[in-house]
């Protein structure tokens, strides 16, 4: 099968791939630009480990083609903050423990990010609903609200 070749951006950055017709954008952030902190979860779009932004929408990578990039804005957890430089959100994750196992944080964080570019006030339950198609097994939704909240009031200003 021919390869081909995908000019995007990722993360403000342009980049440019050569994939397979039928290879996932997991993949190819994985495995292919070694950006390993998108995870696969489920591999079928049911459990939002692997979200990543595209053109600013939230979508499953494991759902999107690799050649679908061209020419989009690609948006992964990668790009959300550093390790000299957390984003607000990955801070508030850390304070409020909403974290454990580390398989669904990131697309949890990604999603939160999208979520408050898109709405920085949301309730709680605009937030929960947004959040739906991230599963979490280890740490319940309590905590994730809590930071998701949290980070939407620092980032407006306020104190939660």
């Amino acid at each position: 099968m021919a390869k081909t070749h995908v000019s995007t951006t990722i993360n403000g950055e342009p980049v440019e791939y050569l994939c397979e017709p039928n290879q996932t954008m997991l993949d190819v952030l994985r495995n292919d630009l070694g950006m390993t902190g998108t995870k696969e979860g489920c591999g079928s779009g049911d459990c939002g480990a692997c979200s990543i932004t595209v053109n600013g929408r939230l979508v499953c990578s494991c759902l999107v083609l690799g050649v679908e990039a061209e020419g989009k804005a690609i948006g992964t957890i990668e790009g959300v903050g550093s390790a000299d430089s957390l984003h607000v959100i990955q801070e508030k994750f850390l304070e409020h423990a909403a974290l454990q196992c580390g398989i669904c944080t990131p697309g949890l964080i990604v999603s939160t990010e999208a979520l408050l570019k898109e709405n920085p006030n949301p309730t709680e339950e605009e937030a929960r609903y947004y959040l739906a198609g991230n599963l979490c097994r280890c740490t319940g939704y309590d905590k994730i609200i809590k930071a998701v909240m949290d980070s939407a009031a620092t980032m407006r200003g306020e104190s939660a």
